[in-house]
Formats: structure tokens, sequence, C-alpha cells
């Protein structure tokens, strides 16, 4: 390809609306274009480095004997009513009618599409395991898209599907998946934690997902640099701190505290430590109300009381509150509270002679012990802080930003059950297929290798998925032009996926925008070298220069290759 035959429109300047690196530098390099808010257009460049990572996910997929297909984006609401997340999807999903008035969506994901092929075809023990994937354009109604392609409306996903006969089948296949990523994201460059997650709105059991540490992620990583641990915040564990400061209250009492509602509030007026009060916090699933206990110094984390509690909690609002209970939130407390149940944290197994709310307004009550409350069952609820330790090897715990790459689920017998895809087992008797769900999001790897992969001067791709391999790079294309072309030939004869920038522009343009773009490597040709019989390579993500004889171009450019194939396989 020639650049001046190529849409590569580059920018000087940041755009406005970029908030990542990445959503910078992808702009201004000319790999995409905003369409609207959370949507993209993927230019020339952008659809080429899609393409090389939906080409090595296909080689990785096909090496676990995963079958490709391509579903509808364009699903039927009764499978979504079937299966009963046509409600439970809630407003992330894009419903429309179509002119019979029959409900449709967009498909955010197709555990039910994919479900409803299984109910079709596999009808014994004997036709699995099954794996099954596409790489599909999908839609969520993302409430606030941001950072380019990390977080958007329409994306590009590969997402696969198992179906065994039985829960080791599951294992294997699960595996397997976890296998082909790591393979998958070693080869486009990312270095990958795995981290134990919550399964969301796809259900099932146990889930992971393969984070990258990086600065602009939104998620919340939890490990521990000794043993290895790793999990993502929402469902991380960690043994509390532990506390030195001893309360100056010796007997129970209830106080005058006016005015004074948060933990900081009521440590400063009565001179004690934040982590000697007890939070009182009401919860509720839509049936019962539960007071949770927690220490001063923590958060709860409602996704861990969810799976606690065993459905979706949510706090109650404050005119709840004092409507149920006739007191502010601030001063809810956990004696002679009419409740469902008393849940409390661990975190305040420990304490003695604590503060807690006097469920009357401007009240607390001091000199609190544990067996003062009526405390139905002792739980993690506490949202894991930095400097906890892990409950493994004790040593303390990091937190860091993440971007989620891909995420694996085992979604069990909850779909096929739902939607009625049975298998006949070999005693004759009838089963619910045991699935498993897996997913990558294609443009947010494209991101995210750009977050980890660039320096001040533009993006520095890994070789396997860079938009061009080699840039051919002419000082003055009016003195050089017959060599180029020579060696611009020589070089697709031997498959080398080059660029041949042969603008009428400054050399200073072409090389700005070379380091831009980050193609790896820049083969220069100048007049005044080629008469030294000379050529200079530049390696990008080096940030070397070096001059090599005409003769040995191709035998060094085979070794700087034979380098980047090496570095993926570390």
């Amino acid at each position: 390809m020639k650049w001046n035959k190529k849409l590569i429109p580059t920018k000087r300047e940041n755009p406005r609306e970029a908030e990542t690196v990445s959503h910078r530098l992808l702009v201004r390099a000319g790999f995409i274009k905003q369409h609207q808010s959370g949507v993209y257009a993927y230019l020339p460049l952008g659809q080429k480095v899609i393409r090389k990572i939906a080409s090595i996910i296909r080689e990785e997929m096909n090496a676990i004997n995963a079958q490709e297909m391509l579903l509808p984006s364009l699903t039927s609401g009764e499978i979504w009513k079937e299966s009963g997340r046509w409600d439970t999807f809630g407003s992330d999903m894009f419903r429309l009618k179509d002119r019979w008035g029959h409900d449709l969506s967009l498909a955010p994901t197709h555990e039910e599409i994919m479900t409803q092929l299984a109910r079709e075809f596999i009808k014994s023990y004997r036709d699995m395991p099954q794996i099954w994937y596409q790489i599909q354009t999908k839609f969520r109604d993302e409430p606030r898209p941001r950072g380019g392609l990390l977080r958007v409306r329409e994306f590009a996903m590969k997402d696969s599907y198992s179906f065994d006969a039985s829960w080791e089948g599951l294992d294997a296949s699960y595996a397997a998946h976890r296998t082909a990523y790591q393979n998958i994201f070693r080869r486009v460059g990312l270095h990958v934690n795995i981290v134990k997650a919550s399964s969301g709105l796809m259900g099932g059991g146990e889930s992971e997902e393969f984070m990258v540490i990086a600065p602009s992620g939104e998620d919340k990583i939890v490990y521990c640099e000794k043993c290895g641990y790793s999990s993502n915040m929402e469902v991380a564990s960690g043994k509390p701190v532990s506390i030195n400061a001893k309360s100056k209250f010796q007997r129970q009492e209830k106080v005058h505290t006016p005015g004074v509602r948060t933990v900081k509030e009521v440590a400063e007026f009565l001179g004690v430590e934040p982590s000697l009060i007890v939070k009182s916090l009401l919860y509720t699933d839509g049936e019962k109300i539960f007071l949770v206990l927690i220490r001063g110094d923590y958060d709860v984390n409602e996704n861990k009381l969810s799976a606690h509690i065993g459905r979706a909690v949510r706090l109650l609002s404050v005119e709840q509150v004092i409507e149920k209970f006739s007191v502010q939130a601030g001063f809810v407390g956990p004696i002679d509270i009419d409740v469902d149940e008393i849940i409390a944290d661990t975190s305040i197994k420990e304490l003695k002679d604590f503060v807690v709310g006097g469920n009357r307004n401007d009240y607390h009550i001091v000199g609190v012990n544990i067996e003062d409350i009526n405390i139905m069952r002792f739980v993690d609820t506490r949202q894991v802080r930095e400097g906890d330790y892990c409950e493994v090897c004790g040593h303390p715990l990091r937190v860091v930003n993440g971007i989620e790459v891909g995420h694996i689920f085992k979604l069990g017998i909850g779909y096929s059950k739902s939607l009625g895809a049975f298998f006949t087992d070999k005693s004759g008797g009838e089963n619910p297929i045991i699935m498993g769900s897996y997913g990558i999001g294609l443009g947010r790897v494209m991101s995210t290798v750009v977050e980890v992969h660039h320096d001040d001067r533009g993006i520095v791709w890994p070789m396997s998925i860079a938009p061009f391999e080699v840039d051919l790079l002419e000082v003055d294309t009016k003195k050089t032009g017959k060599q180029a072309e020579e060696l611009y030939s020589q070089l697709l004869k031997k498959g080398v996926d080059v660029i041949w920038d042969n603008r009428e522009v400054s050399c200073g343009v072409k090389f700005k925008d070379a380091e831009l773009v980050g193609i790896p490597i820049v083969v220069v040709l100048s007049e005044r070298k080629l008469k030294q019989g000379m050529i200079e390579i530049q390696l990008r993500k080096e940030g070397k220069k070096y001059d090599i004889s005409q003769e040995g171009l191709f035998t060094e450019l085979e070794k700087v290759f034979d380098k980047y194939k090496n570095e993926q396989l570390v």
C-alpha cells in the first residue's frame, strides 16, 4: 500500500473530548472517528488492526476445537422473555418494534440465541462437548460512554459458548478457554492478571476476568504481590487491618450528639477513632429489610452482600428510612430496631465498647458490645482497601486500576433450564445442557494495547497487530523514487506487510507520522546513504536507529521479525 493512496488522517492536536491516552492517540493517528457518543467508525488503519486481532482470536479458538458461526444482531424479544432477561437486563438493552408490533432487541449478548440453537441441535450426550463462537457486533445503551473504545454502545465482540453433558466437561471447556485467552492476550502484547469476578447479568457460578493494569482502567484490581492472589474489587476478600485504639467508654449509655451523622463527625465529636464507630446501614431486597453493621473505617460491598442474601439489594433512601423508622439515617442503630435480619461484617467481631446510632435523632449509644445486639450472622461484606491483608498468605494487599479485556463464566444450567435445552444421557434420562460463556471485546483490546504501548510521540504497536509491519520511508521521493519502488516490490514478494511513504511532504512530517501511527520498523531511504550502499533502519519499540548495507537488509529484517515473534512466546 502506498501512503499517498491510503486514508490516514493524522492530526497534531489532541481531540478535546478525549479522556484517555488510547482515545487521543487512536483519533490523532487516524484509526477511529467518532460518529456519536459511544459509537465509532473504524477507519482503514483501525479496521486492519481489528482484523489482525480477530485473526489471532480465530487461531486460538480453532485450536480448542471451537466452531465459528454468525448469529443475528437483531433478535426476537420472545427469546429474551423466555429466559426472563427482557426485564432484568434493564435499560442497557436497545429495544424496538417492527411494523407488526413485535418486540425486537439489538443483542447485547447471545446466551439466549446460542441456547436456542443448542435446544434445536443437541439431543444426546453423544452430541457433546460443543464449543461455538462468533465475532459479532453487540449493542448496549451505555449511560456514560467514555475513554474512546473502552466504554461504548456498539462494539465488536468474540463470544463463545460451551455445551457439556457433565460438570467435569464444563471444567474442561472452561480450562481450554482460559488457556486460549492467555495465548490470545500474550500474542497481542498484553500482560493480563486473571482475577476472580462477579458473573453479573450473565448469571451462573464461577467466573474470572482478564485484567490489564492501567491508570485509565475503571475497574479496581485487588492483588497480592507475594502469593499472586488476584480479584476484582466486586468480589475481593481480605483480612481487615487490626485496630489498636481502645475505647474510652466503659459502660453503655445514650449520648446526645446534635447534628453529627457521619463517621468522621461522630468520631471527632466523641473523641474516638473512626474504627470504633459501627455503621448501621439499611438495605432491602424488595421484600425484607436488613440492617448491616460494619466498622466505621470500611464500606459495604453491595455485590458481596447481595451474594450472601441471595438476591440483589439496594440501600434504603433517606426518605424511606425516615418513613419506616422515624429517624434520620445517620442515627440508625442496631439496638431495639425492628428489621427482618441484622447482619454484621466480620470486621466488628474484635471490637469492644464501640459506638452505634441511638435510633433517635441527635443521639448515639456508646459502650456497646457484640452481645448487646441480636446479630443473626457474621459475613464478609467489606469493600477491600489497600493495606488489608491477604487471606492466603497474610501479605498486605495492593489495589490498582485495571481494564477488563476478557471474561469467562461457568453458566451452568440456568439458561438451558429456562429455555428447555435438554439432552438424553446414557441411561435415557433427560438433563439440562451444562453451559459456559466466554467473551473478548476487540475494540477494547485494541484500545488497551495502546494504553500500555505508547510514548510521548505516539503508539508503539506490537508487531503481531500493527497496521503495517514496515514503513518504507523516502526522505526525498524525487531522488530515490526508483530504488524505493524496487525495494517496495521486493518486500511485497517476501510477504512483508509494508506501506510505502511516497508522499510529497517534508521528511519531518513523515517521521512524525511514522512515530504517531506506531509502525514497528521504519526503513529509511536517503540519497546520501544509498550512495554509500547503506539503508537506515529505525525500530519504534526500542527507539533504535542504525545503518545496514543494502545487501544485508533482508537478512536484518528477518532477524528483527524473529526477535519480535520470539517475544510473543514469553
